[in-house]
């Protein structure tokens, strides 16, 4: 307050006139005193009224969320069955699908035919954008493709045992054809070692080459034509997951047991052998390169001139990789080593002491072989498993290859396209005079390396063999085996990837061991045989996965409402009176119900006898199953629950699931056990230590 004299009468007016001013502020300064502490009341009373609403609100949900969340759980609806689940997976095979179907159904008839050109054709796509400077890369990288494909073709063609020109057909019509249907802009489609390496070792079992050469060309053609069925209608029906089965682990350990196999059967050209064996596993050919030392029935020319461009294709290689100006070096020098071979034994006439020489390579273009297609030969049974083996090889092989350099280049490798691609191509080719094609690693990391834009690349390549095969092949006559044997051999160190075994060591003991059992199988036995292997250790281990028996204890962390492995954090916190375990297994089946079942029984107090100790129990009011793993049960393990349930209750013990998937819920509810185990079924392990009056109490 401010205190003002009162006015005398004969005070100055002026002096009247500020003291009434003052009292007028005075008036002022009290009312908005007044007023802003009135206001200060209404907003404290609004916050206590908030907070008390918070308050109740916060209140009412933990009295009431947890119960209406369970009631979610158990009366969520159906799952699809398995027929509607397969019905859909049918309705996602066609091409186009889903949405895009509905819109192309609104287009014009021609764009619509377009589309579905544009789908099954991907040139049609990129040739939009093609320019001049992508023609001059393409131009470039065809070429010194070809000048490592020619040599490499009629060498891998030898070893399939077929002659030669075969290999240079498989290198003209199967790049034109994946050049118009393939996503990969890098991938060199032709022969490659470990497809010939199995046809040479599977249809040699069915028809001797070397007696029934015409026959044994006709299976190889009909062999061919299943396995592009197999890739084409894989792609179709997107099976691409069966290729699968044939892990990274074990196609590493297959590869390198397959190049230590060429390798050693690369020996009979290398040493000029005449007889040799058609086994494929390491003691058989050893045993005869022995017999033929012991009778004298190698060339020492034959290994000299071998031998020496061997070195040379592996010098050039290494100084290409030390230093790019070699690069082009490196890439053609084993048609330079063809060239020169050649010129050498026909200056010389090697071949008349010794040097084993290819002689006649057929000309012209790819002949029309779809008469030659065994489809009523009393073999087709074994031809088809042959097929189904080289196809899916292929495939596997073409996938990690086109994969890996997309991942460079940073761009998306349509999966299923490239399966029906190589599937496509494969069939033509067997009606062309084409053996299996699929990609070539080290084709593709030259044509990579070379600056390749798009698949024209490949076009190129192809048109420059088919050059080849109209005008050069009388120079072939005189270039010798031995000199294919060494580009053979000069291929193979690229198949074993040592440091990716020892990684695989290193990370995944059971991935090693399907890694070497398909090394071992392959290399001691037969190529069959470590196929096998590599596949029952890779089903072995999604079962083992699938069903592994095992609970881990969870503790919550923390500051948090999480929930983890105590051995894996041991900071975690266990709450008094509650144990809380997560099922490891995906699957709660007749495998290992009854062991995850007494597992949890011993980690409460329970005797293998199955007797139990009542003050063991009487420290546990509340067991709470993680069941958020798994992903499927059986009856087995429904019954194993209703026991458990049924064995904890007798003891005074509580039980509770919490988090059941779709299927695991809908199966439970099928074979009534949610009334069984008490109804205790939540979303949380929060929700099911609330709903617990005692493991509430003992948590706070």
């Amino acid at each position: 307050m401010v205190l003002v004299p009162s006015i005398s009468m004969n005070e100055d007016p002026a002096e009247a006139a500020d003291v009434a001013a003052a009292r007028d502020r005075e008036t002022q300064l009290s009312k908005f005193s007044q007023t802003l502490q009135h206001h200060q009341h209404e907003q404290q009373a609004r916050v206590a009224s908030s907070g008390n609403e918070e308050a109740n609100a916060v209140d009412h949900e933990k009295a009431v969320g947890h119960t209406e969340r369970s009631r979610w759980l158990t009366t969520a609806p159906e799952p699809p069955s398995a027929w509607r689940e397969v019905v859909d997976y049918l309705r996602g095979m066609g091409l186009p699908s889903g949405s895009e179907f509905s819109s192309l159904n609104k287009k014009p008839v021609t764009q619509r035919v377009a589309c579905v050109l544009k789908a099954i054709f991907p040139v049609l796509q990129w040739c939009r954008g093609y320019k001049a400077t992508h023609f001059k890369n393409d131009l470039l990288s065809g070429l010194t493709l070809a000048s490592l494909c020619i040599p490499q073709s009629i060498g891998y063609a030898t070893l399939a045992k077929l002659d030669p020109q075969y290999g240079l057909y498989t290198s003209v019509v199967p790049p034109l054809i994946y050049a118009m249907m393939g996503t990969s802009k890098e991938i060199a489609i032709g022969p490659v070692a470990v497809v010939s390496m199995l046809i040479s070792s599977m249809v040699t079992q069915i028809v001797d080459p070397g007696a029934e050469p015409v026959l044994y060309r006709n299976l190889v053609f009909t062999a061919t034509f299943f396995a592009g069925v197999f890739q084409a209608v894989s792609g179709l029906l997107r099976l691409g997951f069966l290729v699968d089965f044939l892990s990274h682990a074990a196609l590493v350990g297959f590869m390198a047991g397959a190049a230590v196999v060429i390798g050693f059967q690369q020996l009979k050209g290398l040493l000029g052998i005449a007889h040799f064996t058609n086994r494929t596993d390491v003691v058989s050919v050893l045993q005869s390169v022995w017999k033929s030392f012991h009778h004298d029935s190698w060339n020492p020319y034959n290994l000299l001139l071998g031998s020496a461009f061997l070195s040379f294709i592996l010098i050039t290689r290494f100084l290409g990789r030390r230093n790019r100006k070699f690069f082009c070096l490196a890439a053609i020098s084993p048609l330079i080593s063809v060239i020169l071979a050649t010129v050498l034994v026909f200056v010389t006439r090697a071949d008349e002491h010794g040097v084993k020489i290819i002689k006649h390579i057929k000309g012209g273009l790819n002949p029309i072989s779809a008469q030659q297609l065994q489809f009523s030969s009393p073999y087709i049974g074994e031809v088809i498993k042959v097929g189904l083996v080289i196809g899916a090889i292929a495939l596997t092989e073409a996938m990690a290859v086109g994969r890996s350099f997309a991942a460079m280049k940073g761009y998306h490798l349509d999966g299923n396209k490239e399966m029906v691609a190589l599937g496509v191509t494969n069939i033509i080719g067997s009606i062309t005079s084409c053996y299996t094609a699929t990609g070539s690693f080290s084709r593709t990391a030259v044509n990579f390396s070379a600056g390749c834009e798009t698949p024209v690349s490949n076009i190129v390549m192809a048109i420059t063999v088919l050059m080849a095969l109209e005008l050069f092949t009388r120079l072939l006559y005189y270039t010798p085996v031995a000199i294919l044997a060494s580009i053979i051999l000069a291929a193979l160190p690229g198949l074993i990837d040592l440091h990716e075994a020892y990684h695989i060591w290193k990370v995944d003991k059971m991935d090693f061991l399907a890694c070497i059992g398909a090394f071992v199988g392959v290399l001691f036995v037969s190529v069959e045989i470590g196929l096998l292997i590599a596949v029952t250790v890779s089903f072995v281990k999604i079962i083992l996965i699938s069903i592994q028996p095992g609970i881990e204890t969870l503790g919550r962390l923390p500051g948090t409402d999480t929930f983890c492995n105590v051995d894996q954090y041991p900071m975690a916190i266990t709450i008094p009176g509650v144990m809380v375990v997560r099922v490891k297994s995906s699957l709660l089946c007749f495998a290992n119900a009854n062991f995850i079942k007494d597992r949890i029984m011993q980690s409460t107090g329970g005797e293998d006898e199955g007797e139990r100790k009542m003050n063991d129990f009487q420290t546990t009011q509340l067991i709470i199953l993680d069941l958020s793993n798994l992903m499927s049960i059986d009856t087995s393990g429904i019954a194993s629950l209703e026991e458990l349930h049924k064995n904890l209750v007798s003891h005074g013990v509580e039980m509770a699931i919490v988090n059941p998937k779709w299927q695991v819920t809908h199966k439970l509810r099928l074979a009534k056990s949610m009334s069984k185990i008490g109804g205790k079924a939540f979303l949380t392990i929060q929700d099911a230590i609330d709903a617990c009056p005692n493991a509430k109490l003992a948590s706070i």
